[in-house]
This record gives structure tokens, sequence and C-alpha cells, in this order.
């Protein structure tokens, strides 16, 4: 079984996966003009992305890094599926543009520090602060 730091980001890959997705049903469905339950779908999608990233926060990525990872996969997946499902341009500046989205996707997995959780303080603990010595 993987650790719950391992997991969180297996939840964030597939919310950027999801992330990926989405856009492609709104290209099918030309808008959410047609296509009625593949718009269903894409919104089901959506949701799932947003539900995915959210388990990852709660089991400890820093938000800051969830949201750009989730972005940066998105972004990044969406440009390079649209170069191949639809023939989009793939100049090298892109392709390399592309690339630095991927490196700091990357660097952000393997250099983030875990989310340290905060101090909350007991019942007990406010109560001997209040009692006079």
């Amino acid at each position: 079984m993987l650790c719950s730091a391992a997991m969180a980001w297996v939840f964030l890959f597939l919310a950027g996966v999801c992330e990926m997705v989405w856009p492609l049903g709104f290209k099918y469905t030309h808008g959410f003009r047609t296509h009625y339950p593949a718009v269903a779908a894409t919104f089901l999608i959506m949701i799932l992305s947003f539900g995915l990233m959210s388990v990852a926060t709660a089991k400890g990525i820093h938000v800051g890094t969830a949201y750009a990872v989730w972005t940066g996969l998105g972004a990044a997946g969406v440009a390079v599926l649209g170069m191949i499902l639809f023939h989009e341009p793939r100049d090298m500046i892109r392709i390399g543009c592309l690339g630095l989205i991927i490196i700091g996707v990357i660097g952000l997995k393997f250099l983030s520090p875990p989310e340290t959780k905060p101090v909350v303080p007991t019942a007990d603990a406010a109560n001997e602060a209040s009692i006079p010595q």
C-alpha cells in the first residue's frame, strides 16, 4: 500500500488527467451546444477533477503546489492532445515551452516540502494557561 503522501500525488495526477480531458469535451460539444450526453460527461469530469485535487490537498499537498501542478498538467496535456487530435501547430518554440511546464511540474513534485500540520491547542492547555500560578 502506498503511503499517504504518495497517494496524495496519485490523486493529484489523476486530477491533472481529468483537467486534460474536459477541454476535449468542450471542443467536441462545440461549446456545450451539441452532443448533450458528452456535455454531461464533461461536467462530471470537471467535478471529478476538482474532487481529486481536493483529496490531494487534504492528504498533505500544499494548495499552491497542487494548483500549479493541476493546471500545469492540464495545460500541457491539452496542448499535446490538441497537436495529436486536432493537428494544432507543433513548432519547436511551442514544444519547448510545454517542456518547461512539465519540468516545473516535476520540480514541484520532487522539491516541495511536506505540509506541516498546525498545532491545535487542546482544552487542557487552554485551562492550564488561564489558571493563575
